[in-house]
C-alpha cells in the first residue's frame, strides 16, 4: 500500500470561507476552485501542482489511488474534493485531525499548527491569508511560488504529525476513521426532496396559525407587537407558563441570584428554540426576529443538500465529538438529534431513504449502558437479568410501587426505566423529579417520594454505589501522581479493563479519557470537590459523573467493535448514539438483518460475560426502522 499525503489550497473570501459556510456548501458552490494541490508519495519528496480543473485532475490521476492511503489534516474537506470534484477514490482514508482528538481529546488544540508545535516537528506558515479573494489567475508566479511552498510544507507537518501518533494508535480507530470519513465522501442514503417541501409548506400554514393565536393571546396587533411584547423577559416567561412549559433559569454572574436564563445564547433558551412542540419554537422564532423556527430551517438546510448532491446525503460525522469518544454531528448537519418521538415530526427521518433497490437497517444496541454499568460495578443480579433477558425496567418499577408490573403498565414502567437509566450515575431526588415531570409521559411525584425511590435503588444495588466511590479515590490518585512516590497504575471496576494512570482513565483499546488541568479544591460548604478545564469552561466533577464517563466510554467501544464487524459485509452508513444504521440488498434483507445482529449480539474480548442484546428494524426510509 502507498501512502499519499495531500493538501489543497482553495480559493476563499471574506463571505466565501468555511467559517461562513459548511464543508458540503462550500465545496459543491459554483466559486469553489482549487488553486493547488500539494502531494507526496509514501516518504518521496512533496510535490506541487496548479492548474485548471482538467489539468489537476489528470495530474492527480496519474497515482495509483485504488492501492493507496489518503492522508490529510482534516480529511473531511481534502477527501471530498478529491471525490466529488475529481472523482478519485483512495482504497482507504486516515486524518490526523481525527487521530488528535482520540490521542489527546476534544479539548486539546487540534489544529495543524498547534499540533505541530506541540510535536516540535516544525512550524506552520502563513502565506494562506496572502490568498484572501485570489482565484488562481490572479497570482503572480512568484505569489503562486511562496503559496506552493506553504502548501508542501503543510504535507510535511501532516507527514510527520501521522508517523508520531500512528506509533500507538489503535488499528481499530483507524478504520473507524475510515467508515465515518466514507458517510460524508462517499454518501449512500437519499433525500425525498418531494417530501419535504411538502412538509415545509404545512409548516409554513401552521406557523401563521399559531401566530394568529398568539396575537390574539397577547392582544397584539402584528407580529412585530408580538416580538416587542416578547422580548421582555418577564413577560416570555409568562406565556412560556402559559403554554405549560417551564422558563429555563440561570445564576446571575453580576447579581448572583437566579434569573431567566431566556438571552439567545443561553443553554436554557437554546433547548426551548429545540422544543419538540412547533410552537414552542415558533415563540422563540419571533421573539429573536426570525422568520425561520428550527424545525424550518433544518428542512430546507436537507433539502439544499440533496439538491446539490443528486438527492444523495453526505452524513459530515465528527469522530471522536465527545469527550468519551462518541460521534457528534458537525457541518450544521446534525444526524444525532433528529425528532423521532412525535410521529408528526418524524419527517425528516422518513424522508432520509435507501438507495433504489436497497432497505435500510438500524440496528440499536440495548440499554448498553445499564449492561455495561451493571457489568463494570460486578452488580452481579442486575447482570444476570439483563442475561436472562427479564424487563429490567419493569422488575425495579415492581420495587417502587410494591406490586406487579409489566409493559401492561406503562406510567409505571416508565418511572422504572427513568431509574435504571439515569440514577446508575448519581442522580438525586430533584432532578429525578424533575426528569420525570418533563419526560413523556410524564409524571409528577412529591419530593419525599422521590428521595424514597433514590434510596431505593441504591439500596438495592451496592456495588453500583462503590463504584462511584472508587472513581472518586481514582480522581485523587490522579491530582496526587505527581505528589506522591511509586504510585501505580490501578483498576477500576470490577473487570481489568480500565487503568487510572497519570495520563487518564486508559479504556481497553489504549485511548484515554482525559481531565485536562485535574485539581482538587474545597468548597464554600468545606467539602472537598474536583474539577478539570474543558473548552467550555471549568468543569465540575466528582465519582458518579465519572463512572457515566467510563460507562459511555466503553459502550462507544462496543459498538464500534460491532460497526467494524458488520462492515466486512455491509457498510454502516450512520451511527447514532448506540446504533448502527446499514443498507442491504432488498434480495438478502433477512439474511443481511440476522448477520447485523449478529455482529451487535457479541461482545468485545475484553468484556467477558456482558450481556449485549439489540433490536434491529428496516425500511425502505430511516424513518421506517
Amino acid at each position: 500500500m502507498n501512502l499519499i499525503t495531500i493538501d489543497f489550497e482553495t480559493y476563499y473570501s471574506k463571505t466565501f470561507s468555511l467559517s461562513k459556510l459548511s464543508t458540503e456548501e462550500y465545496i459543491r458552490d459554483p466559486q469553489f476552485e482549487v488553486i493547488g494541490v500539494a502531494v507526496k508519495v509514501d516518504d518521496g519528496d512533496t510535490e506541487w501542482f496548479s492548474g485548471t480543473r482538467d489539468e489537476l485532475g489528470k495530474y492527480l490521476r496519474k497515482f495509483n489511488w485504488s492501492t493507496s492511503y489518503l492522508l490529510a489534516h482534516n480529511t473531511m474537506f481534502d477527501g471530498a474534493i478529491l471525490q466529488w470534484f475529481f472523482k478519485i477514490s483512495p482504497k482507504k482514508y486516515l486524518d490526523t485531525l481525527s487521530m488528535a482528538r482520540a490521542i489527546h481529546g476534544v479539548d486539546a488544540g487540534g489544529s495543524l499548527k498547534a499540533l505541530a508545535e506541540r510535536y516540535a516537528i516544525g512550524q506552520k506558515g502563513e502565506e494562506v491569508v496572502n490568498a484572501l479573494s485570489k482565484k488562481r489567475e490572479d497570482f503572480t508566479p512568484e505569489e503562486l511560488e511562496r503559496y506552493a511552498s506553504y502548501c508542501r510544507n503543510d504535507v510535511e507537518l501532516t507527514r510527520k504529525l501521522f508517523d508520531q501518533m500512528v506509533k500507538s494508535f489503535p488499528v481499530s480507530e483507524l478504520e473507524l476513521i475510515d467508515m465515518t470519513l466514507r458517510m460524508f465522501t462517499h454518501p449512500v442514503l437519499t433525500v425525498n426532496e418531494t417530501m419535504l417541501e411538502e412538509k415545509l409548506e404545512d409548516l409554513k400554514a401552521e406557523k401563521l396559525r399559531l401566530l394568529g393565536t398568539l396575537k390574539d393571546r397577547l392582544k397584539c396587533a402584528d407580529e412585530e407587537e408580538v416580538r416587542k411584547k416578547l422580548a421582555s423577559n418577564n413577560q416570555f416567561a409568562s406565556v412560556l407558563e402559559d403554554f405549560n412549559v417551564e422558563p429555563p433559569k440561570k445564576i446571575s454572574v453580576t447579581t448572583g441570584k437566579e434569573t431567566w436564563a431566556l438571552a439567545k445564547n443561553d443553554q436554557g433558551f437554546i433547548a426551548l428554540t429545540e422544543h419538540e412542540d412547533t410552537f414552542i419554537q415558533q415563540l422563540c422564532a419571533v421573539r429573536l426576529g426570525t422568520k425561520s423556527t428550527l424545525e424550518e430551517s433544518r428542512i430546507q438546510r436537507f433539502i439544499d443538500v440533496g439538491k446539490r448532491n443528486k438527492s444523495r446525503v453526505p452524513i459530515p460525522l465528527k469522530y471522536y465529538g465527545a469527550h468519551t469518544g462518541r460521534w457528534s454531528g458537525q457541518d450544521k448537519v446534525n444526524f444525532q438529534n433528529l425528532p423521532s418521538r412525535d410521529k408528526n415530526k418524524k419527517t425528516l427521518k422518513r424522508a432520509i431513504c435507501a438507495p433504489e433497490g436497497y432497505f435500510v437497517v438500524n440496528c440499536d444496541s440495548s440499554q448498553i449502558e445499564a449492561r455495561v454499568l451493571a457489568w463494570l460495578s460486578g452488580q452481579k443480579n442486575l447482570v444476570e437479568q439483563f442475561a436472562k433477558g427479564e424487563d429490567v425496567y419493569s422488575k425495579f418499577a415492581t420495587s417502587v410501587y410494591e406490586r406487579e408490573i409489566s409493559k401492561d403498565d406503562p406510567v409505571e414502567r416508565f418511572v422504572g426505566k427513568t431509574c435504571i437509566l439515569g440514577l446508575g450515575y448519581g442522580t438525586g431526588a430533584k432532578k429525578l423529579q424533575h426528569t420525570l415531570a418533563t419526560t413523556p409521559p410524564g409524571v409528577t411525584l412529591e419530593d419525599k417520594e422521590c428521595e424514597r425511590i433514590v434510596k431505593l435503588y441504591r439500596t438495592r444495588n451496592e456495588m453500583i454505589t462503590g463504584l462511584w466511590r472508587d472513581a472518586t479515590t481514582a480522581l485523587d490518585s490522579m491530582v496526587k501522581w505527581e505528589s506522591v512516590k511509586d504510585m501505580m497504575e490501578h483498576s477500576l471496576g470490577e473487570h481489568d479493563c480500565l487503568k487510572i494512570t497519570k495520563t487518564g482513565i486508559r479504556l481497553p483499546n489504549g485511548l484515554y479519557i482525559h481531565y485536562p488541568k485535574l485539581e482538587k479544591y474545597q468548597g464554600e460548604d468545606g467539602n472537598y470537590r474536583y474539577k478539570y478545564e474543558s473548552r467550555k469552561g471549568t468543569v465540575d466533577i466528582w465519582g458518579g459523573s465519572v463512572v457515566e464517563n467510563v460507562v459511555q466510554a466503553l459502550a462507544r467501544l462496543i459498538v464500534s467493535e460491532q460497526m467494524i464487524a458488520i462492515s466486512k459485509r455491509y457498510r454502516p452508513v450512520l451511527t447514532v448514539h448506540d446504533a448502527a444504521v446499514c443498507v442491504v440488498p432488498e434480495d438478502e434483507v433477512d439474511e443481511g438483518v440476522a448477520f447485523i445482529v449478529g455482529c451487535m449480539s457479541k461482545p468485545p474480548d475484553w468484556a467477558s460475560g456482558l450481556p449485549v442484546a439489540c433490536e434491529a428494524k428496516y425500511g425502505r426510509s430511516y424513518g421506517d426502522c
